[in-house]
């Protein structure tokens, strides 16, 4: 076992701060493809047990034990294994086990309360209100950033700054969405990339108004708005940066007011990133500088603090600010202890709830769209109608939408961002 993974682990056992009790993290089985022979899905394993193992191997546990130490079961390699997928045999040490010791090990501890985390074994009598404390505790000790991870962030980063520098090379009216997605990825792979993070996100035109697009065979019109959300993804760690382009390579009418709009929020949030910094008021405080742009351009009206109250930003600002990024696209987001998730229609899709500290690292990615979905809603419409100027509206349904977003790691003195490379 490295020595890295060994402090981390006496990090996370530090926090946990345990006894008796003692933890179980499943990484995951291999999913087969129904109706494809021997093909299975591509493996993913629960973050949790990433952070735990620092390895993406299939059908393992890591167990921890306060009294005995930490150790990992994983079955071992078969000789089809060794044939068709070249995977080397396991070193087994005291570390290293086979998972056919796991059940006399886990006898030897029968009357001891069990954390269940990870991919969840349902044959496991755990104990519910443990595994909630621990995963609580192991998410606030994943939250800021060792030096290991930051070098994989940073990384994931460049990789995808060479992706997006292609893309926006390459993107002219005329080519279709999947082949801005084709450049983008080739570069990710050429600089080092593992995979994309997450799917990527290719919309242009209206397509640019639907939050999670799966690019496809439309083409870039002359005055399109083309929206890409993507990452590259190194070690498990990956990028998350959104940046909005004009076909014509230039700002043009309202596509340009609505960037602008966009572009002056996006630039306003990240200086406000520092420790201690709320950030559901961080995405309060930007919800208010777009709507005050969208009473400018005749969208809105009456008192910002009114329109924002009453949640009519949110027609247009449907999501989150933004959330944690690192070991996967959401890395340990989530809502400190004791808070609740907001039923109001512009605080019900924050991802994060908590202050930002040293060593996280946060999106900051602002919007504004035209999402036919929401704005030919009747009720809405009825509800809005003294907020909103729907003929107007009804007239720019098919502009799409812009984002912007960059990923900062928060420091002592205020933030890094670490995507500022990408332009905008």
């Amino acid at each position: 076992m490295s020595n890295y993974l060994t402090y981390r682990r006496a990090r996370v056992a530090k926090a946990w701060n345990l006894t008796n009790e003692i933890v179980l993290c499943h990484g995951g089985d291999l999913i087969p493809v129904p109706g494809g022979a021997d093909q299975v899905f591509r493996f993913v394993p629960d973050t949790e047990y990433r952070y735990l193992a620092d390895h993406d191997e299939p059908g393992c546990l890591v167990a921890f034990d306060p009294k005995t130490g930490w150790v990992e079961f994983r079955p071992p390699v078969l000789e089809a294994e060794r044939v068709w997928e070249g995977r080397p045999p396991f070193d087994w040490s005291d570390a290293i086990r086979p998972m056919t010791e796991f059940d006399a090990w886990l006898t030897d501890r029968a009357s001891r309360p069990i954390a269940n985390l990870g991919s969840r074994m349902p044959l496991i009598a755990a104990a519910p209100e443990l595994t909630a404390s621990v995963r609580e505790r192991l998410m606030q000790a994943r939250r800021p950033k060792d030096d290991v991870e930051l070098a994989r962030m940073r990384a994931a980063v460049a990789a995808t700054v060479a992706g997006f520098r292609r893309a926006s090379e390459y993107i002219e009216p005329g080519v279709t969405e999947r082949q801005i997605q084709i450049e983008l990825e080739c570069e990710f792979f050429r600089h080092g990339g593992d995979r994309p993070g997450y799917n990527t996100i290719v919309g242009t035109g209206t397509n640019a108004a639907v939050l999670h697009f799966t690019p496809g065979k439309r083409v870039v019109g002359e005055s399109d708005l083309v929206l890409i959300d993507a990452g590259a993804e190194i070690e498990g760690y990956t990028a998350d940066v959104t940046r909005t382009y004009f076909a014509s390579g230039k700002p043009n009418g309202f596509r340009g007011d609505l960037y602008n709009a966009v572009l002056s929020a996006q630039k306003t949030a990240v200086e406000k990133c520092k420790p201690g910094k709320e950030f559901r008021e961080l995405h309060l405080e930007t919800a208010r500088d777009m709507s005050a742009s969208l009473v400018e351009l005749d969208i809105l009206t009456g008192d910002v603090d009114n329109l924002v109250e009453r949640d009519a930003h949110a027609l247009f600002f449907p999501h989150g600010l933004g959330h944690l990024v690192g070991l996967g696209v959401r890395d340990a987001s989530g809502y400190l202890p004791g808070r609740k998730r907001s039923t109001r229609f512009g605080l019900a899709a924050l991802r994060i709830d908590l202050p930002l500290d040293v060593g996280y690292i946060v999106t900051v990615e602002p919007g504004l769209y035209f999402i036919p979905a929401l704005l030919t809603d009747e009720t809405r419409r009825e509800q809005y109608r003294d907020a909103i100027n729907w003929s107007r509206v009804d007239g720019l349904l098919d502009i799409g939408g812009v984002r912007i977003e960059d990923n900062l790691l928060i420091t002592p003195d205020g933030h890094e961002n670490l995507t500022a490379a990408i332009p905008k």
